[in-house]
């Protein structure tokens, strides 16, 4: 089952687990220069504003509710990013679901083509919680190329570098639980920790969830790749056995320019990021990510070949990503740098 939640995508497999569920946040963010430095992670900016199609079937093209699913706005050269939530098990931890993502039917990791099922070699899926986000395309180990938005027919989409094609655009998502019996069997139970009941209210108050406590056409956008960003894409660290192939969601994310967007909601999209040189220049912070939860896979050879945004530009004789400046990023914050998995971070008071 997939819902809407808050603008955020929840699939969910109760019939698999009660907490098999991943969330799905489609996060605004600064696009990063595409200049061929690579850039640490930059912020998020919030949510993307998610609606059903189905709400304005009499608005949107006929593709878009033959797809069904949901869609967003974007401007022309916006950047995106998704972050991943799972779902959680009490006394035995986070439950993971793998995910593949695909921009025009075009895997981001692998750069095939889309098809149904997981498949490990190359492994064509991410699992979260291990991989907490997903900011592009994985071209190198340990590189990717943003998600950068751009009007579907005009060359630039990886969907077009790859196929010669502008037929699909958005994005398609599955989601695929583990198997109940392989995560009881890998996350044992843990002791329940006893407290008090002062301790247990305030627990209970602050949402941590001990035992105990109940809780296509001229419309269409695709994505491309831009500048290019440090970020791991994990290597699977379970069986390709361990996942309930039987069990699957699949969601279509369509995604409206601007201007589209209020003509068929009646309401403005968000409005634009700020560049990256005006937020460098604020001295805002960018940030690095360090996980010791696994290897990273190597970098897709499809992906590695398609052009940038720029680069494409410059064959085409044209400009398509305005204030490109690139920036030297002197505020850079280390997120878990040399903590173990389970270590808990601590911040200034």
């Amino acid at each position: 089952m997939i819902e809407l939640k808050k603008d955020a995508l929840v699939f969910s497999f109760p019939e698999v687990h009660q907490q098999a569920e991943l969330k799905i946040d489609f996060q605004r963010t600064l696009r990063i220069p595409d200049d061929d430095k690579t850039y640490p992670l930059p912020p998020g900016l919030g949510r993307f504003p998610l609606r059903h199609v189905d709400d304005f079937a009499d608005k949107v093209p006929p593709a878009w509710m033959e797809h069904g699913g949901v869609m967003l706005p974007m401007h022309q050269s916006e950047a995106m990013w998704l972050m991943f939530d799972a779902g959680y098990v009490p006394r035995r931890g986070p439950y993971p679901v793998a995910v593949k993502i695909a921009t025009g039917k075009i895997d981001a990791v692998t750069g095939n083509d889309w098809s149904d099922g997981l498949h490990r070699d190359p492994q064509d899926y991410v699992v979260p919680p291990q991989q907490p986000w997903l900011d592009g395309y994985c071209v190198e180990k340990g590189v990717i190329r943003q998600f950068v938005a751009m009007p579907l027919g005009a060359g630039y989409s990886a969907e077009e570098q790859v196929t010669g094609e502008a037929k699909y655009g958005g994005l398609q998502i599955a989601a695929y639980p583990m198997k109940r019996e392989v995560f009881e069997r890998r996350f044992p139970e843990q002791p329940e920790m006893e407290l008090s009941p002062e301790e247990r209210l305030l627990t209970c108050a602050f949402g941590a969830p001990p035992a105990g406590c109940d809780f296509l056409c001229e419309s269409d956008m695709g994505l491309a790749p831009g500048g290019r960003m440090t970020q791991d894409i994990y290597d699977d660290p379970f069986d390709i056995e361990d996942w309930d192939i039987s069990h699957t969601s699949r969601c279509f994310v369509h995604i409206a320019n601007s201007l589209v967007w209020r003509a068929i909601t009646g309401r403005d999209a968000p409005t634009a990021p700020p560049t990256a040189e005006e937020y460098t220049r604020s001295g805002l912070p960018w940030f690095d990510y360090y996980s010791d939860s696994g290897s990273a896979v190597e970098g897709s050879s499809v992906l590695g070949k398609i052009k940038s945004v720029v680069h494409m530009g410059k064959i085409k004789g044209d400009v398509p990503l305005p204030e490109n400046q690139s920036v030297e990023p002197s505020n850079v914050v280390d997120l878990r740098a040399g903590l173990k998995n389970s270590q808990v971070r601590e911040g200034r008071f």
